[in-house]
């Protein structure tokens, strides 16, 4: 992959190798675009690489629950808990906290959901589409996933939201018995006393390695990558002109898909978006650790335990707490110990810890749309911890914007001005 942009022309420009630029690289250069995809560090350095490989089309509810502000007090005072503020960070959040707190309220709560039911709907078919386009399916693992309660009162709890995906069908089985979930999960301490599996959920087999096998594609293709860090963006008549250390490159349009760092690039189109960082945490044991037989997500707790290429990977939780502030590592190691817990049989020894950031919008939803200077930016995340399952269909929608035509869903629930 090459690193010497100096002064070059292309169709399209997208600036971000994770998984959604990497995928808006491919829609746009599917569309008979040429395309250089650039980022500071490489193909699927950050949240990309690290995440828990699922694509989790029936998560249709927004972060912004109805009432879920009365829990913020306890999220300062518990550095480890499933999601956490830190005392310092929280002047600084405050504002974003403002939005969060409004978008759960029931009305903005209500178009969060319709919302994310319909990119939802275009992931799962835009998927297939890309799967189909790359020959992916190598890279993906059908194992469905088991989401586990403690008791009957919290397995009631979230009949509600079970009734929600039933009503869009989303596939489900109630298992009401520690013996039902064994059938499909041994292992699990008889705490679990119900689940609810959903058989169609995906994983890939290692999200690397799919990003990766994008990438790949994309090159192989024809197009681009380029390792640098975009300095600067300007824009005038039919042209976006991109700053690099290395020279400038400049194409008739261009995707902002960095990540947690997209904002930075926004200000200089005047675009101040409310684009907070959600601090992810896993720790990833060698094979053997486990006899994992599906995606495991413990939900009250804020973790997973997903299988990656044989490995098994525990993380999950979120911690707002930007981009600069050094990992607490004892959240990694606090969800293993959790882990163990649950899965008495777990081996623990010999882990790898990692911390990657995600791009999150108070509302849960992506910003998907052109920028408020130029039509020819095109704004793509804010995805949170939807990244992967959204990937296909984001870029989808990118190269309906870039190409002019009319996208497979209504955009204004996404737009950078709803802000």
């Amino acid at each position: 992959m090459k690193n010497t942009p100096r002064s070059k022309s292309y169709d399209a420009t997208v600036i971000g190798a994770g998984i959604i630029g990497v995928s808006a690289a491919l829609a746009l250069q599917g569309r008979g675009l040429s395309v250089c995809l650039m980022d500071r560090q490489g193909v699927a350095a950050g949240a990309s690489q690290g995440n828990a490989g699922a694509f989790a089309f029936s998560d249709i509810e927004p972060l912004a629950t109805p009432g879920i502000l009365r829990k913020a007090p306890r999220w300062l005072f518990d550095p480890l808990g499933p999601l956490s503020i830190p005392p310092t960070y929280a002047p600084r959040i405050t504002p974003w906290m403002l939005r969060f707190w409004r978008a759960s309220w029931q009305d903005r709560y209500a178009a969060a959901v319709t919302a994310q039911i319909a990119l939802m709907t275009l992931s799962r078919a835009a998927l297939e589409r890309q799967i189909s386009d790359v020959g992916g399916a190598p890279f993906l693992q059908h194992e469905g996933q088991l989401q586990l309660y403690e008791g009957t009162a919290q397995f009631a709890a979230s009949q509600a939201g079970w009734a929600l995906r039933r009503a869009h069908g989303i596939a489900f089985e109630l298992l009401e018995s520690p013996e039902a979930i064994a059938d499909i999960q041994p292992g699990l301490a008889h705490q679990f006393t119900h689940a609810v599996f959903t058989p169609d959920w995906l994983n890939t087999v290692n999200p690397l390695s799919w990003a990766q096998h994008l990438a790949r594609t994309f090159v192989n293709r024809g197009g681009t990558i380029e390792t640098q860090n975009v300095v600067d963006l300007q824009h005038d008549a039919g042209t976006v002109t991109l700053q690099t250390e290395a020279g400038t490159v400049s194409s008739r349009k261009a995707v902002i898909a960095a990540g947690a760092w997209s904002h930075q690039l926004t200000r200089q189109l005047g675009d101040r978006l409310p684009l907070e960082t959600e601090r992810g945490y896993n720790t990833t044991l060698p094979a053997g650790a486990f006899d994992l037989r599906t995606h495991l997500t413990f939900g009250r707790h804020g973790f997973v335990v997903t299988k990656i290429d044989g490995d098994v990977r525990v993380g999950g939780a979120v911690e707002l707490g930007g981009l600069h502030r050094k990992p607490d590592f004892r959240r990694a190691k606090f969800l293993l110990d959790k882990a163990a817990q649950f899965l008495p049989d777990l081996d623990t020894s010999n882990g790898t810890q990692w911390m990657g950031f995600r791009p999150s919008m108070p509302d849960s939803l992506p910003v998907i749309g052109p920028s408020s200077a130029t039509p020819n930016v095109i704004y793509a995340f804010g995805h949170g911890h939807l990244g992967l399952t959204q990937s296909a269909a984001t870029a989808e929608l990118v190269a309906d914007l870039a190409t002019r035509h009319t996208p497979a869903i209504d955009l204004r629930a996404y737009a950078p001005s709803r802000f």
